[in-house]
């Protein structure tokens, strides 16, 4: 796409729409001297080159890449405008794009049309309304979720001032079903998270199980789905269909669009079944909701100010590459054959050894060290990371993640256990790009041990 084509499409039809409102003069305060700006701005786009290449294939660490030129476009195309979603006189006409890109998302997760929903400025704070919903249904009974599962779960438990109980995993990185269920026993739990897709490990935890498990003990089920609930496209096709098709049944579900749906930070979403835990968001406000008697989106939001550009960007992106399997989805199926055909060439590998078959698009990995010990493997790990990023020419971008002792028993009893862990190198191929950039990426990795 060419995207300075597009950002001067956007300009001129923004001018053009401001010119119907008719000419003032801009106040002299708001002035900059021409010499200045420029100057400025080359500094911001000096400071702007100390980042990593989150653009390239050659980057492979965190959950990172650029949004879609849709997204930007849309973005800016309302971003010049400034709405604010709290309220439909603060953006109408974004709000009302909200509203239909969170009709997109829970149809696409099985949720019916008298769903609740809206977007927020991070997965975190998706998640966080998902709590509080969970603590005002049960005040006094608190939240499951597996130890693999993201740091907000307890971190959130901590805002809300309610106990949080991690989960063992099995040997798969899941949440334990046995455990689980000895917890939910006890009555001290009211909701589960399930995490489809760990971001450690890109593990699925058995959603459909989780929720039958659950109901036995009368506990919700809140779905983590930040970073691998657009997977669910895939679904039936690349990836067993029963996880994802009991999102629909759950009681609320997050996903980040700034992850796998292409948008700029920040921009999350959270999902609730049932509608009618909209009361618990019931506040007074003197002067706001006066414009429409329909339900502004601020009334059903822990968030007040929250950009429209959000929702722009996110609904320009989706009217190009729509939530289906041949649309978005094949962005991510290109990530995920990344990951599957990687997994295959280290498995016939002499100098790496697969830590855990990838069930998205995470691949974990560790360097064959003699002696073959665990705190060997850490060294090689570290080293392999540091040396690839620092490299003055033709770097790579890699991570490490920390796996315990007993995880490594479980999965690779031939390292020796000279201590409580190691890190293993982890390559996160969220990129589309990373599947014609594979092979160069690999032979990239074995250079540097």
């Amino acid at each position: 796409m060419d995207l300075q084509h597009w950002l001067n499409e956007a300009l001129a039809n923004h001018e053009k729409w401001t010119a119907e409102y008719g000419s003032f003069t801009p106040h002299s305060s708001l002035q900059a001297d021409p010499a200045l700006f420029g100057s400025a701005l080359a500094e911001l786009q000096d400071r702007l080159r100390d980042n990593y290449p989150f653009f390239h294939p050659r980057y492979a660490g965190q959950m990172l890449k650029p949004p879609h030129p849709a997204a930007v476009v849309g973005y800016l195309s309302a971003m010049l405008i400034n709405p604010n979603n709290h309220a439909l006189d603060g953006g109408p006409a974004t709000a009302a794009m909200e509203r239909e890109v969170v009709s997109d998302l829970a149809t696409m997760f099985g949720y019916g049309e008298q769903h609740l929903g809206h977007l927020t400025s991070s997965g975190t704070i998706a998640n966080l309304e998902a709590l509080f919903v969970a603590r005002s249904l049960h005040p006094t009974r608190g939240v499951a979720y597996s130890s693999e599962a993201h740091y907000t779960h307890s971190r959130m438990c901590g805002v809300l001032g309610i106990e949080g109980f991690p989960v063992a995993v099995d040997g798969l990185g899941r949440m334990d079903l046995d455990a689980l269920e000895e917890l939910l026993k006890t009555g001290k739990v009211g909701t589960v998270v399930v995490t489809p897709g760990t971001t450690a490990l890109g593990a699925i935890e058995p959603v459909n199980l989780v929720l039958d498990v659950a109901r036995r003990y009368d506990a919700r089920v809140h779905v983590d789905g930040a970073y691998g609930g657009f997977f669910t496209l895939l679904a039936g096709t690349d990836l067993a269909p029963e996880p994802w098709e009991a999102i629909g049944s759950c009681d609320s579900v997050v996903v980040d669009p700034h992850k796998h749906g292409l948008q700029p930070y920040g921009c999350g979403a959270v999902l609730f079944r049932d509608p009618s835990v909209g009361r618990f968001y019931l506040h007074d406000s003197p002067y706001t909701y006066f414009t429409s008697d329909e339900m502004h989106l601020g009334e059903i939001s822990l968030e007040c100010s929250r950009a429209g550009a959000a929702a722009a960007g996110l609904w320009l992106t989706l009217r190009l590459l729509p939530l289906t399997r041949d649309g978005l989805g094949e962005v991510l199926a290109a990530g995920r054959r990344a990951a599957v055909r990687w997994a295959s060439i280290i498995r016939e590998s002499e100098a790496l050894e697969l830590y855990q078959e990838p069930e998205l698009d995470i691949v974990t990995y560790f360097p064959r060290t003699d002696p073959l010990t665990l705190s060997a493997v850490d060294a090689a790990s570290h080293r392999v990371m540091q040396t690839g990023m620092n490299a003055p020419v033709d770097p790579i971008f890699l991570s490490v993640a920390r796996a315990s002792k007993g995880a490594f028993a479980a999965r690779h009893p031939e390292v020796g256990a000279d201590a409580d862990g190691a890190r293993v190198l982890r390559s996160v191929l969220m990129k589309p790009e990373s599947e014609d950039y594979l092979d160069t990426l690999h032979a990239r990795v074995l250079s540097l041990l």
